[in-house]
Parts: C-alpha cells; sequence; structure tokens
C-alpha cells in the first residue's frame, strides 16, 4: 500500500501545545507512517513569518532533511475592529490541491489536523477509493471531520508510546 501524509503544521502544533502537552517527534511520525506501507510523500504545510525567525527555520530545515516536503505561506497579519492582530496563514486549501493532484501517486492518506474544512476533501478521497486516517486527539478534532472519519480516525494519544519526543 502506497502512503502520504499530509500534515497541517498549525493545527499539529496547537493540538501538541493545547491538548496533548506533549511532544510529537516529527521523524517518530514519519516512521509510524511508513509502518502503513510505502511513504511515498510527506508533507509539511505551515505559514512563515517575514523575515524567518532562527528557531523556526531550524525546525523547517530539520524536517525538510527528515524526508517531509515544506509548503510554506507567508502569515498575513490582520487587524481586528478593536485593533488587535490576528495573525493567519490558512493552508486548507494547498492540502487539498496536494491531496488530489498526487491521488495517483497513493492509495492511502494520513491526514494529521482536527480541522472540519477537511470533511468535504474526505469523502471525495472515499468516492474515488482511496483509504485515510485522521490523525488528531479527542476533544480537538472538529465533529464533521470526526463524522466523516469514522474507524479511520486514530487519536494521538494512543500512540503516545510511539511517537512521543524524548529529550535528553
Amino acid at each position: 500500500m502506497r502512503v502520504s501524509l499530509f500534515v497541517d503544521g498549525a493545527n499539529y502544533y496547537y493540538m501538541q501545545r493545547d491538548k496533548l502537552k506533549w511532544t510529537i517527534d516529527a521523524q517518530k511520525l514519519l516512521e509510524w507512517a511508513k509502518s502503513k506501507g510505502e511513504l511515498v510523500d510527506a508533507f509539511y504545510y505551515i505559514g512563515r513569518s517575514s523575515p524567518s525567525d532562527v528557531r523556526e527555520q531550524k525546525y523547517l530545515d530539520m524536517l525538510a532533511y527528515s524526508g517531509y516536503s515544506i509548503v510554506t505561506k507567508e502569515i498575513k497579519e490582520i487587524v481586528q475592529e478593536d485593533g488587535s492582530i490576528t495573525r493567519k496563514a490558512n493552508l486548507d486549501i494547498e492540502i487539498v490541491l496536494d491531496m488530489f493532484n498526487t491521488i495517483e501517486n497513493y492509495d492511502m492518506a494520513i491526514l494529521v489536523s482536527g480541522d472540519g474544512d477537511f470533511e468535504r476533501a474526505l469523502q471525495l478521497l472515499r468516492a474515488r477509493g482511496k483509504k485515510f486516517i485522521v490523525l488528531s486527539t479527542a476533544g480537538f478534532i472538529a465533529s464533521e471531520l470526526r463524522m466523516v472519519a469514522g474507524m479511520h480516525f486514530i487519536d494521538v494519544n494512543t500512540l503516545r508510546d510511539q511517537l512521543e519526543r524524548v529529550t535528553t
């Protein structure tokens, strides 16, 4: 089985920070994906500051050298009515485009995200005969994504022993 991994970087980050309270090792995630079949692609989508900060660049370099293809979009700053600033770089459309532009290359897509915006994309993958896994966690995955995933949802907490980054 040919497998492609699609990591929604912002969702991945906030899931770890706000819900898991432990850190996923990106290299271990690649190894876990390889256990599902022949890993043919691994994409990591993330907004980038301009100019890039040094820590961010080191992390992206590590991902690239580990085997991820990095897809970035510049973070936009949006001034709200109250004067506060929201920083945003939505890459959902890039993820879906890559899922469908590379659809002939894989049999199973692994999506690391809890974003409900992917509901329709997964419905269409299923209609095209593709298998998929949604990797997220309870309380962080949108109900519409959880509903379409069904038995194809894996709570990342059940994989902690395989995915947690160990600091020495």
